[in-house]
Parts: structure tokens; sequence; C-alpha cells
């Protein structure tokens, strides 16, 4: 039996890293897909269990190989990717496969795999409370934040287009939804 996708999509301080966590830990038979960069590993990371780590010159020969799911140039040379042959190793041997990736690249999987991919994007309550949360995190310059709204402004645009659509304003109710959506696509027969 193969697997399915499921895939998250979601403007930074959502809260989506927190709800794939909680379903990790409350679903069987999930597992996260492992994404490509270009950048150097960090501290202990290890290749094939971090990231598949390349050089932006393979990076670039496997976008011509049209070798990803998705892919994305972060900044210059520094490419991150969702490869297919890894995805479709993981489907063949029956493992669910979770994808955190942004909203052109659900969209893109959402295409190829139809409704073997259920594409899950969580929303924040509004703008203003996204920006209260990124302030919170006391983690970004105040350029950084603005940048992130402006991204997220974009990002909300698409949300149409998924196939579940979470707000996070309780994050008990936003676990309890993910948990529900999931595990009735996980039953359903593709």
């Amino acid at each position: 039996m193969t697997g399915k996708i499921i895939v998250f999509s979601a403007p930074s301080g959502s809260g989506k890293s927190t709800l794939i966590q909680f379903l990790m830990n409350h679903v069987e038979n999930l597992h996260f897909s492992v994404s490509a960069t270009s950048r150097n590993p960090r501290g202990e990371e290890q290749n094939g269990k971090d990231y598949f780590f390349l050089s932006p010159d393979a990076f670039r020969q496997k976008i011509q190989e049209n070798a990803f799911l998705e892919y994305e140039e972060v900044y210059h040379d520094k490419f991150y990717g969702t490869l297919k042959s890894e995805v479709e190793r993981q489907l063949q041997v029956g493992e669910n496969v979770v994808l955190d990736i942004d909203v052109k690249g659900a969209i893109n999987v959402k295409k190829i795999y139809g409704n073997r991919a259920l594409l899950i994007f969580v929303q924040p309550p509004s703008i203003e409370i996204l920006r209260e949360r990124l302030e919170h995190r006391a983690t970004d310059a105040e350029e950084v934040i603005n940048d992130r709204i402006h991204k997220a402004r974009f990002e909300l645009s698409f949300a149409n287009q998924f196939d579940h659509i979470i707000i996070n304003d309780t994050l008990e109710k936003a676990e309890e939804e993910t948990l529900h959506t999931v595990k009735n696509f996980l039953q359903k027969n593709a």
C-alpha cells in the first residue's frame, strides 16, 4: 500500500511547526520529508538525516533534471527543495510523508499527487496578532518582522487553494482540528 502526503504551509509565526510536531507525536506512520539544501551543514547536522546537502551547482543540475517537487532559492546560491525521488521512495514503502513547504510548492505538490496529497494552510487569527506573535518571540529586528508581515499577506492570498485552513487562534483547538483533519484524510481511500 502506498502512502499519502500531508503538506503544511503558513506564514512565519502562525504556529505551523508546533502543529506539525503535535501531529508527529499523535499519529503513527507519519514521516517528515528530508529536504535538500545548497547551504553547508551546521553543527551536528548530518547528510540524509537533517538535509541532503548539495553544492549550488549540484542543486542547479537537479533543477535542470526536474528532480524536485518544489524548490526555492531563498538567498543567492542558497536553495531548498523537496526531492521527488525521496518522497516517492517513502510513499512506495507505505510511509505517509509530511512536508513543510511554501505555498507555491504546496500547490505544485497537489498538481502532481491530486487526492493523495492533503494541503493544510495554518493561518493566524489576523495580521495584527501575527505581528504581536513575531514581536513577542524577540528573535527578529523590526525590519525582518515587517518583511515577514509583507510575505504573510502574500501567502494568505493562496489559502483558498488549500484543502483545509486551520485558524490557529487557540492552540488546543488548532491541534484538535489538525489531528481530526489528518486522521480523516489518512483513513480515506485515495
